[in-house]
């Protein structure tokens, strides 16, 4: 599947590149995409998933409450609060 110049033109629009420098990268994309197109073939069927390529299990830490609850400390601070929320600016509409 080799890409169209209206494809390099929405990659270049969408990557904001310039328009000029996408055809030096045209071999370099459709490369990639005959990769993904192999990769798409595999067939997985009777694979299953890893977690992680080494299978290694992964060590975690005692779960225990190592601080004290500060927040009406740490609110005084703040410019606007209501109700244990902090308010701020609306920022979109």
């Amino acid at each position: 599947m080799a890409l169209t110049p209206d494809d390099l033109n929405s990659l270049a629009r969408l990557t904001m590149l310039e328009p000029a420098a996408l055809p030096a990268l045209s071999a370099s994309l459709d490369q990639a995409i005959l990769l993904a197109a192999g990769i798409r073939q595999t067939d997985t069927a009777n694979t299953t998933p890893l977690i992680s390529p080494l299978d290694l299990t992964q060590r975690l830490r005692a779960d225990h409450v190592s601080e004290t609850d500060q927040r009406d400390r740490y609110q005084q601070l703040a410019p606007a609060v209501q109700d244990g929320l902090y308010l701020v600016p609306k920022v979109l509409d």
